[in-house]
């Protein structure tokens, strides 16, 4: 990838200097490299901060560096501890691992799988995205033996097995904690937020093409294709948000019962927030945050849905109205950095009830309404795979000489994204390869070909 401009060397340093090794071999990214105020964990190569950086990584030819992470985030699936008359899921990919040098001089692998984390909640995230990762090398390199190669084989297994798991639930869409995601705190998430859905479907598009098939896998592989047919179905339909749909809901007709009610999910026309109706334009839309029984989440989640665009789970004029609303509503979306992870942010009475008070995520802040550069690599991806490349260069032109000035910040504060975070880690990897990503993806628009739904999806 050429380096062109004074944010993109610098960029592309602090990516160098986060390289995690173990045992000579670079193995992944630190979180952050700031010394001032990064979290103890923020030493730690995360599974889903590291995607930027292996992207980056992909683009310029180091495939050294994700082999290895997959290698070695496959191999700490071991590590996982079971708690004493409780069995967790089986195998799945930890939030993060950090290398640990020992008093005899050998290194050792620590993971997190959520027993760590502020809340103690596991990561549903990391498998796939390690899935997605593995997905995109193999497309990148050519290297299809290691896909193939049996511990990742059964790797693979393990995943889907996970994702297609029984539940008590009746809707195709995949049910997590709140906290099991990018939204690692509580915000009222719980159930079937977007993000996850979006994942889910790329992951199960990856898994179809990795798996071999045998007379193990073969049954599995069947039902991961009807689970995605169901899961594409019921997303674009009922997550789906626009003027129409909005009429729609407001005269929704409730207590209905049997298959062909209007609105199975017993929504309240009530529900509708005030603030929705005049924002919506009139040729924009986007899907929602969560859905589920009597619940609709109007609020817009960036990573979600630009997901969904990436992967193909919206479909091309869902794609396109997404970013219509981008357009429309670029000063409450975007602002003075780009991205806004979630809008509008949670305040007074419902931020309290829904957060428990917390006080990282208070109005317009970190999760709840704040500003995330790391987002832009998806917001690029999503804007040139719809051809709106004037809005990605739009929103790296805002992002590129903040950025660099104020060291590379994990997230901004305020309405419009003005003020760096007030408890924001500084030379945050991740910020610093979402630019690089963007650059990439702006050139080339092409580059993340392999993650699109196959034909006829």
């Amino acid at each position: 990838m050429p380096i062109e401009t004074e944010a993109m060397r610098e960029a592309h340093r602090l990516l160098t200097e986060s390289l995690i090794y173990f045992d000579g071999d670079p193995v992944g990214t630190r979180a952050a490299l700031s010394t001032w105020t990064a979290a103890e964990n923020y030493a730690d190569c995360f599974i889903r901060d590291f995607v930027p950086s292996a992207l980056v990584f992909l683009f310029e030819g180091r495939y050294d560096v994700v082999r290895n992470f997959l290698r070695v985030a496959l191999r700490i699936r071991d590590l996982q501890e079971e708690m004493e008359g409780h069995r967790g899921l089986p195998r799945v990919m930890p939030a993060s691992f950090r290398v640990e040098r020992l008093a005899d001089g050998h290194e050792s692998l620590h993971a997190d799988f959520g027993d760590r984390a502020i809340g103690r909640v596991a990561p549903v995230d990391s498998m796939m995205w390690w899935v997605l990762l593995l997905q995109a090398y193999v497309h990148v390199t050519g290297d299809t033996e290691l896909a193939a190669d049996r511990a990742f084989q059964r790797g693979l297994q393990s995943i889907l097995g996970v994702l297609l798991n029984d539940r008590f639930e009746v809707f195709p869409t995949l049910l997590v904690p709140d906290g099991s995601f990018m939204i690692d705190r509580r915000m009222g998430v719980y159930g079937h937020p977007l993000e996850i859905q979006a994942l889910f479907f790329g992951s199960l598009n990856a898994l179809s093409e990795l798996l071999i098939p045998n007379e193990a896998t073969t049954p599995m592989l069947e039902h991961a294709v009807k689970r995605r047919v169901q899961l594409t179905e019921y997303v674009r339909q009922f997550y789906w948000f626009d003027l129409a749909r909005l009429n729609e809901i407001h005269r929704y007709e409730t207590e209905a019962f049997g298959q062909d009610a209007a609105n199975p999910l017993n929504i309240y026309p009530e529900s509708i927030p005030d603030w929705v109706v005049d924002w919506l334009p009139d040729q924009g839309g986007y899907l929602l945050g969560n859905l589920g029984p009597g619940r609709m989440d109007f609020r817009f989640f960036a990573f979600g849905n630009l997901l969904s665009v990436i992967f193909g789970l919206a479909t091309p004029a869902q794609s396109e109205a997404i970013m219509n609303l981008y357009e429309a509503q670029w000063s409450d979306l975007v602002g003075r950095m780009p991205v806004k992870l979630i809008y509008p942010a949670m305040a007074g009475l419902e931020w309290q009830l829904l957060t428990g008070s917390d006080p990282k995520n208070t109005p317009w802040s970190y999760h709840n309404g704040g500003n995330w550069p790391a987002l832009l690599w998806t917001f690029a991806g999503a804007a040139m795979r719809t051809g709106r490349g004037d809005l990605a260069r739009r929103a790296l032109e805002i992002a590129e000489p903040r950025l660099l000035v104020d060291d590379w910040p994990e997230y901004y504060d305020g309405r419009h994204g003005r003020l760096v975070g007030r408890r924001a880690n500084t030379r945050q990897t991740w910020s610093a390869a979402a630019l690089l990503v963007a650059h990439g993806l702006i050139r080339e628009p092409d580059r993340l070909a392999f993650w699109a739904a196959p034909a006829g999806v």
